[in-house]
């Protein structure tokens, strides 16, 4: 990675040291598995949850005479991630053989890229916030390259007391590697990056993005320095799965080098590991450089090449991205910037939003979605796919409100008979005598029967019209909720002669 800095130091950035402020330095290097049915160099399946072993071919198992063949469609996959992240596409490409020694790495070597990797330097815009003031910051993250590479195999240690087993399911299956510049100054930063670049792939189809399942993994470099100086020495700490524990290695690391920095100590450059439990990095080894892996084209296979045509073809058939989106239902639908920054996070959400905003008020939409919906999803720990409710259902509740045969309050309720239960809000609202009482004669004679059971309330509401939201409550208690509030407000108001 070539070390450039392009920030200027920003306090509120910074973390506080016995001898004064630091700045944390953090570059990412993610491992994105590509989603494809077979493996980047071989027709193995790629299926997770296989039985160890299950999805491996000769060319896996590095039998001898087996040649790798290359897999278009990773190929296009990698290209239209590059699309994604705005990054230049090199027509030329070049794999070469990264030579080192692990037991689950039948070859010998990793097929990877070096000099001439498929996709050259890109650019993010994560927003980082909320602040007090309830606005985001817009930051823009340099991306360094992207490049197609072999997964490794995995070992397994708890399978007997004095042996490691080793599956060989995920060797060959196809990686991007995604490596940022060193940009990001804090762990928020960091959290912000890799959600956004899930979120990105995601809505490409190009990676599932699971991390709990190992498809998307984050090398973390971390380094500190005192604000504008030179680049310290970085720690890589490896194969962080989880975008809340990045936030929590960054802290850690970031502090540990800062108290051996101050007790006069240096900086090893080394590669750690996150403890989840503890909380805490530790020691793996040292710090490979590029020289160490001995780099060289590999001979069984040709430089990859394509024409322009191919690359605006890809280009072309792109989906709606989430900045892209986001701003479009802003200024389409009328959307907050952090509402629309909500519904952009998941492409399903997205979805979900324009399904039940089609035809209807785009931001009484967007508050039942992100409020109700998604409130009552993250409550049950449920994604959008999951949810009981349909955006045809969603849709219908919006639809009873607006052509005011329910109000407000009702709606809540019957959302949640929905939630519990299905069933058409319409034929729901009719059989269980939902309906709004918009009857003038029926709201007027309820309003009398409270105002004639509280005249102490009605001599205080002449002193304080603020008192009249308390006879609308009284109401709307007696109705079940079922009064029209704009007519209920108007009544009460007339009758305890406030006038606005």
């Amino acid at each position: 990675m070539t070390l450039v800095d392009t920030r200027t130091p920003e306090p509120k950035r910074f973390i506080s040291g016995a001898t004064g402020d630091w700045e944390i330095v953090i570059g990412m290097e993610v491992h994105a598995q590509v989603t494809s049915n077979s493996k980047l160099f071989s027709g193995a399946s790629t299926t997770f949850g296989a039985e160890p072993n299950e999805n491996v071919s000769l060319v896996d198992a590095a039998m001898p005479g087996m040649l790798p063949v290359i897999n278009e469609w990773c190929v296009r996959q990698a290209i239209r991630t590059g699309l994604g992240l705005k990054a230049q596409i090199n027509l030329k490409s070049v794999f070469d053989r990264k030579n080192y020694f692990y037991p689950d790495l039948p070859q010998g070597y990793q097929i990877s890229q070096f000099k001439q990797p498929i996709v050259g330097e890109g650019t993010m815009i994560i927003s980082v916030g909320p602040d007090r003031q309830g606005e985001f910051e817009d930051i823009e993250i340099g991306i360094e390259r992207l490049h197609l590479e072999q997964d490794a195999g995995k070992s397994l240690h708890d399978q007997n007391p004095t042996m490691s087993y080793v599956d060989l399911n995920r060797s060959g299956v196809a990686l991007m590697e995604i490596v940022s510049k060193p940009d990001m100054r804090s762990s928020d930063e960091a959290k912000a990056y890799l959600t956004k670049l899930r979120t990105i792939v995601r809505y490409l189809g190009t990676c599932d993005g699971n991390m709990d399942e190992g498809s998307m993994r984050a090398d973390v470099n971390v380094s500190v320095r005192k604000p504008g100086g030179e680049f310290g020495t970085r720690c890589e700490i490896k194969n962080v799965n989880s975008i809340r524990f990045v936030g929590q290695a960054i802290e850690y690391e970031a502090r540990r080098q800062v108290a051996i920095l101050e007790d006069g100590g240096s900086i090893d450059q080394e590669t750690r590991l996150f403890d989840p439990v503890k909380g805490e990095t530790r020691s793996m080894r040292s710090k490979e450089e590029a020289h160490d892996y001995r780099y060289f084209p590999d001979p069984d296979l040709l430089p990859l090449e394509f024409e322009q045509a191919y690359v605006d073809e890809l280009r072309a058939d792109l989906p709606e991205l989430p900045d892209d989106k986001k701003a479009r239902l802003v200024s389409e639908l009328g959307l907050s910037v952090y509402d629309a920054s909500i519904l952009v996070t998941e492409k399903a959400i997205a979805d979900y939003y324009e399904a039940v905003a089609n035809g209807r008020d785009g931001k009484l939409s967007a508050n039942w979605v992100i409020n109700d919906l998604l409130g009552q999803l993250n409550k049950a720990g449920k994604g959008i796919e999951e949810s009981p409710v349909s955006p045809a259902q969603l849709g219908a509740v919006i639809d009873l409100i607006k052509e005011g045969t329910i109000s407000g309050k009702i709606a809540k309720d019957l959302f949640e008979i929905v939630w519990n239960e299905g069933g058409d809000p319409r034929e729901l609202v009719e059989s269980r005598g939902m309906k709004q009482v918009t009857d003038t004669g029926a709201i007027e004679k309820a309003v009398d029967d409270v105002i004639a059971a509280n005249p102490d309330k009605v001599e205080q509401a002449k002193v304080k019209p603020s008192l009249a939201g308390w006879f609308v409550g009284q109401v709307m208690k007696s109705t079940g909720g079922k009064a029209n509030p704009q007519v209920l407000s108007d009544l009460v108001k007339a009758k305890l002669g406030i006038v606005e």
